[in-house]
């Protein structure tokens, strides 16, 4: 089977690459914004312990539980 050779693989390795620094920026974002509460999808409070567990949270647990469904299944 010919995929392409290389080139299709060095694209997904690309955009896996692209997707992290994505990733990266917006937490360091997140962080430097520590006082923001809010999800960015529904404006509920992010909780506390989220919070505490993971600093750079922008989203609230069932929004992220959402992305992370929506992303798994494409």
């Amino acid at each position: 089977m010919n995929f392409g050779g290389n080139r299709a693989l060095d694209l997904a390795a690309e955009r896996a690459e692209q997707e992290r620094e994505a990733g990266v920026i917006a937490a360091s974002d997140a962080l430097r914004q520590r006082g923001t509460c809010e999800c960015v999808d529904c404006g509920a409070t992010i909780s506390a312990a989220r919070k505490r567990v993971y600093p750079a949270a922008t989203r609230c647990l069932e929004c992220q539980i959402d992305v992370e469904k929506e992303a798994y299944l494409k």
